[in-house]
């Protein structure tokens, strides 16, 4: 099927279940907030290598945050609640309470929950302090710079997806990203999805296992370009560059949301100036029980 004469793929995407939480990571200004927040979020790329997949969903005014200051929202997804606890407080320890001016909330409710300040307050040697307000827990802790407030625990679903993708593939590595920093900059609008790769896009796309003992994923060689005239390739000859997307969601709905708004962007925009086709990573759907088909999702 094609739509502004982009091709789309009569393929899906296969996600598979995370264990996703958010927080709150507020300070004296906007800079400070995104400077802790990019702290927090760095080598957070892919669960099999990092631990976590995190990112920063969006940008906090004053109004939007607990303590009326400048804030940004991260997500963090893991396999399981236990993998993610572990990563998000160690990050909190080196990331925030060590970030000037910096506060930490939790931004997700259930009944589930983590460890936030309630990990890491013994960092006080005995001088933290427990208090409750509004039904919430928080630790005070004093460090150099004044006091550091932060949430005792943060909310934690296990309804959370990861890896839907798209494949955007263009004849030039520079129609390629074009392609990509549209469908980025529509998918950034969508709420409680993060794309944790750097600027959202990521140029080695994995396949499953490979020819070498113990290698979890390697080099997607069906589309690599390069690689046309010695593999099984998914790629037609005009194909020059392949860039994918990969998004993690607190919910299925606001991982195909976010496939959604981003295959219009690229379609807006055109084969002439961005991808000739879209299509997208699965296999086989033996991996993950979340199917995100790309003919649902058309605009």
């Amino acid at each position: 099927m094609t739509v502004n004469g982009v091709s789309i793929d009569d393929g899906f995407a296969e996600a598979f279940p995370m264990a996703g939480t958010a927080i709150q990571i507020t300070a004296i200004n906007e800079k400070w907030a995104l400077e802790a927040a990019r702290s927090m979020t760095g080598f957070a790329t892919s669960v099999i290598a990092c631990g976590c997949e995190g990112g920063i969903d969006k940008v906090l005014t004053p109004a939007e945050t607990r303590d009326g200051r400048p804030g940004v929202r991260v997500l963090f997804f893991s396999f399981d609640a236990g993998g993610l606890e572990k990563q998000v407080t160690t990050r909190l320890g080196q990331c925030i309470l060590t970030s000037p001016t910096s506060a930490c909330y939790a931004d997700f409710d259930s009944e589930t929950k983590i460890d936030l300040g309630s990990a890491i307050r013994y960092f006080a040697d005995g001088w933290q302090i427990s208090k409750k307000f509004e039904g919430r827990h928080f630790w005070r802790m004093p460090v150099m710079e004044g006091e550091f407030l932060c949430e005792a625990e943060t909310g934690v679903t296990t309804d959370g997806v990861g890896g839907g993708n798209l494949l955007l593939m263009a004849r030039t590595t520079a129609q390629a990203l074009a392609a990509s920093e549209a469908a980025i900059e529509a998918m950034r609008k969508v709420p409680d999805v993060i794309m944790p790769f750097p600027g959202g896009i990521v140029r080695s796309g994995s396949k499953v296992g490979g020819k070498y003992k113990g290698m979890m994923a390697s080099t997607n060689d069906a589309y690599c370009p390069t690689l046309k005239g010695v593999t099984k390739s998914e790629l037609t000859p005009e194909i020059g560059s392949v860039l994918e997307i990969v998004i993690d969601g607190l919910s299925a709905r606001a991982v195909a949301d976010a496939m959604r708004v981003g295959i219009k962007a690229v379609t807006d925009l055109g084969p002439e100036e961005g991808a000739l086709r879209i299509g997208a990573g699965n296999y086989g759907g033996n991996l993950g029980p979340h199917h995100f088909h790309l003919k649902d999702l058309l605009p």
